[in-house]
């Protein structure tokens, strides 16, 4: 267990460090909170409601974790091979669960720090009226758990391949798959298609559909237990490929 910790540590500050060394992690941030802010404020036309709802804030969220968190997580393990240190790496005396959970934890703190820089989001519903805080708190923390569940994919798609590009463009279409999944336009879609049963049943696989039940303010342990447990299964399958690629090596 203290190996685990160590490795898991060492791998998080390394990679923590490694986005703040570059552009990445400063550019991700700021594109992602323009985004937000445009497609709330212009698309979704928040003002002109002027409801205390960030509803049409939220709304947004799974589709732009679609395409921003495999960008965060592509270059966690495909990086490693390109570069020639994946072999160094895991040369060393280290726990290899810790590193992967520990490269993950750090694409996920970037994720943690982007969505706490929307907070004046939430100030300003609060001057526009008396906004549902319960509410908007339990949307931002499964908003983050959900956030975890896409990198963790990442996570694994980055482990499977050797090319950062190749992991991105994977992971979106996964990704993509993953929400569109519990679109209401394709849950109808595949009822009217293969019936009533199986639209629902695709639904329930799908990052979208746990996220709408927080936003209405419901909390369904499945929602928090699915994108847990997604998160765990990715990162397994990440563990598989890595070791893998160590013993091929």
């Amino acid at each position: 267990m203290t190996l685990f910790r160590q490795s898991l540590w060492a791998a998080c500050q390394r990679e923590f460090k490694a986005y703040f060394a570059s552009p990445l992690a400063y550019v991700f941030i700021i594109i992602f909170l323009i985004l937000v802010t445009v497609l709330t404020w212009d698309l979704s036309r928040f003002f002109d409601t002027g409801a205390a709802d960030l509803t049409p804030f939220f709304y947004w969220h799974p589709w732009l974790y679609t395409l921003f968190m495999p960008a965060l997580a592509m270059r966690l393990w495909a990086d490693e091979s390109q570069s020639g240190t994946f072999e160094i790496v895991l040369s060393l005396p280290v726990s290899l669960p810790g590193i992967v959970v520990g490269k993950f934890l750090a694409a996920w703190s970037i994720a943690g720090i982007s969505l706490l820089l929307t907070f004046p989001w939430w100030v300003v519903v609060n001057i526009l009226g008396p906004a549902d805080n319960p509410t908007i708190l339990l949307t931002y923390c499964l908003s983050f758990l959900m956030a975890g569940s896409y990198i963790s994919l990442g996570c694994a798609i980055s482990a499977l391949t050797k090319s950062a590009v190749l992991a991105f463009v994977i992971g979106v279409l996964l990704a993509f798959v993953m929400t569109v999944a519990g679109w209401p336009l394709m849950v109808g879609i595949l009822s009217d298609t293969l019936g009533v049963g199986a639209g629902e049943s695709v639904a329930l696989f799908s990052f979208l559909t746990h996220f709408e039940t927080a936003q209405r303010g419901v909390l369904e342990w499945r929602g928090v237990f699915f994108y847990l447990g997604y998160s765990g299964l990715c990162l397994g399958l990440a563990h598989l490929f890595v070791s893998q690629k160590r013993n091929v090596g």
